[in-house]
């Protein structure tokens, strides 16, 4: 096996117990080994329990009902709130407005904020390896403003550079997005930093931390970020789930991004007043099941110290980077440390991405293949796609060790 001088700090047989996907067997009775956890994480038995319970004791639509189920329901929701809130370390749990993910929360942020803060000449910087999700909205708010994007290049192809940023902040800039940690690259940035030197040229700071979040601790405070968003299905929580901090006095500035039900104070023929926050930017219903489910996965992981966490990011990362260099075909993309939250994504000249999954597949072994959503980066690096392998805190050393072994083997049979 190959060698790592970290010793893991997690009982992960133990945390194995409480994934039931994970105990299944597929082609041909091979074991599953899941390395796609960037894309989406698995579910403990906490919170399939708290989803199917609310489902069948407790469920009914919030706020405003009555009715025993309705206020069960509704405590239960807000109970998921607060403990988000806790886990952001937001003082305030009605800056936490609960959204279908990342993607919802971007788009609220530049939909709301962004239409009534900028103009024609404004600049909104971002970095080249940025998720679609946190390009893709900005370009659509860029061509209804007039505003541009500007970007943050990776200058060696591997690391990020904060001179760079520093670089490309200007007068101009009124907004700046970035992922706290790359879903390619994997490399965790400088996020206390990057705000700092953003809200020196006045802008505002939106931070994505849909891969940050499982991997470390997210203090907004210490951060002093404007905005903050994550996913719940990153973090063992359900999909269809996110949630979007805002500092309260920007998002009482801001506009309601959808209307409907919930999200007023009065409906009249000639109008209506918004509602308070959150639920000004709550409109219809809200994922209830999946809030709670999301409450219930924050509850899970805080049971472990990011310390623990880190440290199994660590140990896997090291016995994966030390496995991959001894691969000559594997080009590694960005830094070749193993302190990557857990993210791994290669390239092998000459074989397709594709190719060499569906291969890893038919061996039991779920990695991901393509872009991963992620474009411009794999243009500046002048590569189609790439392959990447993503772990978590219920992986083992075995399971990269395996996972290494057969890599090679499909290596040489597609070259």
């Amino acid at each position: 096996m190959t060698k790592t001088t970290l010793e893991p700090q997690l009982d992960v047989a133990a945390i194995r117990r409480d994934f039931p996907i994970l105990q299944q067997t597929i082609h041909n009775q091979r074991s599953l080994i899941y390395f796609d956890n960037a894309a989406s994480s698995q579910h403990p038995r906490a919170v399939i329990d708290a989803m199917t319970r609310c489902y069948e004791t407790r469920y009914a639509n919030v706020h405003r009902g009555i009715h025993y189920l309705s206020e069960a329901a509704s405590a239960d929701f807000e109970q998921a709130r607060q403990r988000i809130a806790q886990f952001l370390n937001v003082i305030d749990p009605y800056e936490v407005v609960f959204t279908s993910g990342t993607t919802a929360g971007i788009n609220l942020i530049a939909r709301s904020w962004g239409e009534a803060n900028l103009a024609a000449g404004d600049e909104i910087l971002l970095t080249i390896f940025e998720h679609h999700s946190n390009i893709v909205p900005w370009q659509q708010l860029a061509a209804r403003t007039g505003a541009k994007i500007v970007w943050c290049d990776l200058p060696d192809g591997k690391n990020f550079d904060l001179e760079h940023w520093r670089q490309q902040l200007s007068p101009r800039t009124k907004l700046v997005s970035f992922a706290a940690v790359s879903n390619v690259l994997g490399c965790a940035l400088p996020v206390m930093e990057m705000i700092r030197l953003a809200h020196a040229v006045g802008a505002v700071a939106v931070v994505d931390a849909a891969q940050h979040v499982a991997h470390h601790a997210i203090d907004v405070e210490k951060w002093q970020a404007d905005f903050v968003v994550f996913s719940g299905h990153k973090m063992l929580g359900p999909s269809g789930i996110g949630a979007l901090y805002g500092r309260r006095a920007l998002l009482e500035a801001m506009p309601p991004f959808l209307g409907g039900g919930s999200m007023i104070r009065t409906v009249t023929q000639q109008g209506f007043t918004p509602g308070e926050l959150p639920a000004k930017f709550e409109a219809g219903t809200p994922p209830i099941v999946e809030a709670i489910g999301l409450g219930a996965a924050v509850e899970y992981l805080q049971q472990f110290s990011w310390q623990q966490l880190h440290q199994h990011d660590l140990a896997l990362g090291e016995q994966t980077l030390a496995g991959l260099q001894e691969i000559p075909e594997v080009e590694l993309l960005g830094a070749a440390t193993p302190d990557r939250s857990g993210i791994f994504s290669f390239h092998v000249p000459g074989v397709s991405a594709q190719d060499l999954a569906v291969l890893l597949d038919r061996q039991g072994i779920a990695v991901r293949a393509g872009h991963h959503c992620a474009m411009p980066l794999h243009d500046r690096l002048k590569i189609p796609a790439s392959v990447r392998a993503s772990f978590y805190l219920y992986n083992t050393a075995a399971e990269v060790e395996e996972w290494l072994q057969v890599l090679k083997k499909v290596i040489a049979k597609l070259k």
